[in-house]
């Protein structure tokens, strides 16, 4: 099993998708409206994730699993990798640039947890959440 092939550009296609559509939210959530760190980025993954299920279940990994199934899954990969993303990007770059406003060093870790997220993300929903080729070695057995 090959982790970079269709798949992975499939991936980055629907990525580049919700990315435009989830940044726009998050910071516009944050820097227009006011919301915190933790709800901006959150909403993002809110919408962002709603775009992203539907086209990597459709488009980028085609699994015939049922909804039932595919669903909590992607949900709990999805907490997870905001989870891990963010809760590492928001304290280093605390760290590495303690002398900048709050506001700028937030808006800095946020574009690091969307980095951290998007690799972390993939490696979920390839190997966890869609993963066809297990489905299709249990539908040989």
């Amino acid at each position: 099993m090959k982790l970079i092939d269709e798949k992975l550009i499939k991936f980055i296609i629907v990525g580049g998708i919700n990315t435009l559509v989830g940044t726009a939210v998050m910071f516009g959530a944050y820097n227009l409206l006011g919301i915190n760190y933790w709800i901006s980025s959150a909403l993002n993954y809110v919408v962002g994730s709603i775009v992203s299920y539907l086209l990597n279940r459709n488009f980028t990994f085609k699994s015939n699993d049922s909804q039932k199934k595919s669903i909590p899954k992607f949900i709990l990969n999805i907490f997870l990798c905001y989870t891990i993303a963010y809760g590492i990007a928001q304290p280093v770059v605390k760290i590495i640039f303690s002398e900048l406003s709050t506001a700028l060093r937030d808006n800095i870790a946020m574009l690091i947890g969307m980095c951290l997220f998007v690799g972390i993300n993939y490696i979920g929903q390839r190997y966890f959440v869609f993963n066809s080729e297990s489905l299709k070695q249990k539908n040989k057995v």
